[in-house]
Parts: C-alpha cells; structure tokens; sequence
C-alpha cells in the first residue's frame, strides 16, 4: 500500500464534509497505531506525538484556568504587540470578521492576549475557550495552530481532525509567528480561526504576509526611535571628553563619540543608572536617556563614584508646559509632558515608595478599576524615560533624586486636570516639594 502524507489543500475543491471524514480516518489510525493510505503532514505528525508525550488526552476538552485580569492587562500593555494593534485590526480582523472567522493574537507563552472577529464565531470560540487569557500551548491544548506556530517556529495550518482533540475537529485554524526585529524574541503568533467550513488554502499565506506587515511596522517604528534618540544624543556627546555612545534600550547605537561605532552593545536586563561592567565595552558609567541609555566608558573612576546618578526635576511651575529635566555627571535633557505623564509622575514623585495599578487609578480617575489605561499610559512613560522609573509597584528608582517644581499659587498646579491626586494637591500644598514629601 502506498503511503501518502494528507495535505487538506489538496483537497480545497472537494466537499467540505469529505476532507474531514478523510482528515478524520487518518486521525483514528495514528491514535491506534495502525497504517492508512494517508499518514498526517510531517508538521502535524510530530505536534501529535509532541501532545502524546505531554500527556494530552485526545478526549478532553480545550478549557484552561485563565490568566487573572492584571496580568492579562500586565501582558498586554508590555508587548510590542500592542504597538502594532491597529495595523492588524485594519490588516486581518476586518478580513476574519467577513470570512466568518476570528483573529486571535498570543504572547509567546500561546495565552491569548486580543481576540476580534465574526460575533457569532466569537461566541463559538468562548465554548471552546478561546478567549482572552485562555492558554493554546501544544502542552495545554495538543496540535492547533497557534502552539503548533509557536514550536515550530514556522507558520502552520491546521485544520478539522488535524487537531490532536477531537474538540476541535471542527474548527480550521492558521496561525504565525511576529518577531521583535530589534533583539529577534519571539513575541506571540498571529491566529485566524474559524468553523471547518471556513477553510480556504490561502488562510495561510495571508496570516504570514500580515505577520511580516507587523515585523515590518515595528522595524520602521524602532528606526524613527533612534532618530529621535540620535537628536538628543548628538548635542550631549559633543559636550563629552573621553568615549562614549548613546544606545537604545536594547542596545542598539543612535550616537557615538572617541570611539569606533558599533551596531548594538548587549545590555543586562535590568539595566540600572551608574557603574557597570559590559563584556564589549569594559567599565562604564550608565545615565538615562530619553529612550536609551549614554554609556561613557572609564577605567580611572574609583568604584564609589556616583557619576551615573541622575536628578529628576518634575516642572509644574509653568501651568501649561509641564517637563521632566533630567540631569546627570555629562549633562541633562528635558522632555516635555503630556498632561496625563504630568500627573503620573507628580503622583509617583509624591509616592516614592511605589504606587500599585488600582491605586494609581484611584489617584487619576477616583476609579480603582482603570488599571488598564493606567498600564497602558505607564508602558508608554518608561519608554520615553529609560532607566528612571521601575514597576510592581510603579516607583521612580531608588538611585534617582526627585524634585518637584511647583507654581506660586496652589490653584496653579495643572490646572486641567481632574485627577484626585491634583486636586487635592491644589487645597493642600505640600510643606516641602523635596523628594521626600508624601502628604499620604
């Protein structure tokens, strides 16, 4: 008898229902050991044994215990995958939704972060626990696409009884890996799943090509960040002595001064402000940058030094101009604020001792439950602030000095704004706005 591997886009013109009944008998003969005339793709062949060996029940269901909404929020609001969000709405959510079908994006663990499409497919979707937090490893779920995707490292399409759980066995699915292009880390996969009967041969390639669109944004994004991390640099370096170069946060050179260029410097995680020792560059003093870090390269300071510490001044003094400076042992920079980074670090400036989530949303909304435009706002202020403010909880760093500079009049201090902690800022000015006021 000939043996064959079964590809179900072979067999797209064919009627639904015969694929799977195929696809179904192959499924049954691996399970119990025997050959067929038609054996599972190489692809799906190893996720089936890869399941065995992990325990999966081929009966079972597909639920799974759900990440807790911070952490669901904590996940979201850290991935460069939200930067790219809109682009897959437009790119591919809108293409599920007319298909019948959903988009389903993970972090790279297989946990669902987004989910959009067809309503009626979503709600398809909760009774096999595809939603948001749900886990869609191959150790969790067996053979599917999105942890197919995630092991293999490749794109992967499977469909109807290539799933290793016959739950599945009527749903189709494509799915492709998204890569971070400044350090290569995986950082999730990007799903189209739906009813069997949705199943078209180009699902997949269209999956890749979104998936690539996104690598592709991302990149331009990281390109246009040191542009802007180089317009800030070049005027700092000219000031040095000595070596010395700017580099993002992941290492990657915007400037460079005394010294041959270099394309990245691999950087500890974390990365903290004075002495370090880098294996490419030796001993340097690290000072924050506005999303990056100047790394100036010193064999001759003694190791009490503190030429890495930096001075934060918080500016509240010209109402409608608020400003972070930033001072270290080379120099400062100032970065304007958008009325929402003003009151967050005002609070957190007030608060040394660190702000969880839900209390600074108490502090911004009056709302404990508005964690996640919190998260979502502080994502974005530690991009532009490198190295000054740390999490869990929110907090400016302990090596950082914080000063606050407030308007003559109380009334003064951001006068738009209706967070609780500003108002009541307003009615009771601190005695002093040193980096140790905390009136509680």
């Amino acid at each position: 008898m000939k043996i064959t591997s079964f590809n179900p886009a072979r067999f797209a013109p064919l009627d639904p229902s015969v694929t799977a009944r195929r696809l179904e008998q192959t499924w049954a003969a691996a399970l119990r050991g025997d050959r067929s005339a038609a054996v599972p793709r190489p692809v799906i062949g190893e996720s089936w044994r890869r399941a065995k060996r992990f325990g999966v029940s081929p009966e079972q269901g597909t639920g799974s215990v759900l990440l807790p909404t911070d952490e669901l929020e904590h996940r979201r609001t850290s991935t460069a995958l939200a930067e790219v969000m809109p682009l897959l709405s437009r790119g591919l959510g809108s293409v599920a939704d007319a298909s019948l079908q959903i988009m389903v994006v993970t972090d790279p663990e297989g946990r669902v972060l987004w989910r959009e499409g067809h309503p009626g497919v979503l709600r398809r979707a909760d009774s096999i626990c595809l939603e948001e937090g749900a886990a869609w490893s191959e150790d969790a779920t067996g053979t599917n696409a999105i942890g197919t995707a995630l092991t293999a490292g490749a794109p992967v399409q499977v469909h109807s009884a290539e799933h290793f759980v016959r739950t599945l066995h009527q749903w189709t699915c494509a799915a492709s890996p998204v890569h971070d292009p400044r350090d290569g880390r995986l950082l999730g996969v990007i799903d189209v799943s739906g009813p069997e009967s949705s199943f078209h041969p180009a699902t997949l390639a269209l999956v890749d090509s979104v998936s690539r669109l996104a690598e592709s944004e991302l990149r331009g994004r990281h390109l246009a960040a040191i542009e802007r991390l180089r317009a800030v640099a070049a005027p700092l370096l000219c000031r040095l002595g000595g070596k010395a170069l700017v580099v993002d946060t992941h290492g990657w050179l915007a400037a460079v001064t005394g010294m041959p260029p270099v394309d990245r410097v691999p950087l500890p995680d974390p990365l903290g402000a004075g002495r370090v020792w880098l294996p490419s560059l030796g001993t340097c003093v690290a000072e924050p940058m506005p999303g990056g870090w100047l790394l100036r390269i010193t064999e001759t300071e003694s190791a009490g030094s503190s030429a890495g510490a930096s001075r934060t001044v918080l500016d509240l003094s010209e109402p409608r101009r608020p400003r972070a400076t930033v001072t270290g042992a080379a120099g400062s920079w100032a970065q304007d604020l958008s009325p929402r980074h003003a009151e967050l670090l005002y609070v957190l400036a007030v608060h040394r001792q660190g702000r969880t989530a839900a209390q600074l949303a108490v502090d911004l909304f009056g709302d404990p439950t508005r964690t996640v435009t919190v998260r979502a706002e502080l994502s974005r202020l530690r991009r532009r602030l490198t190295g000054l403010l740390d999490h869990r909880p929110y907090r400016f760093r302990d090596e950082v000095e914080v000063d606050i500079v407030l308007p003559d009049h109380p009334a003064d201090v951001l006068p738009h704004s209706t967070a609780p902690a500003v108002l009541k800022a307003r009615t009771e000015r601190l005695p002093d706005a040193g980096p140790s006021a905390d009136p509680g």
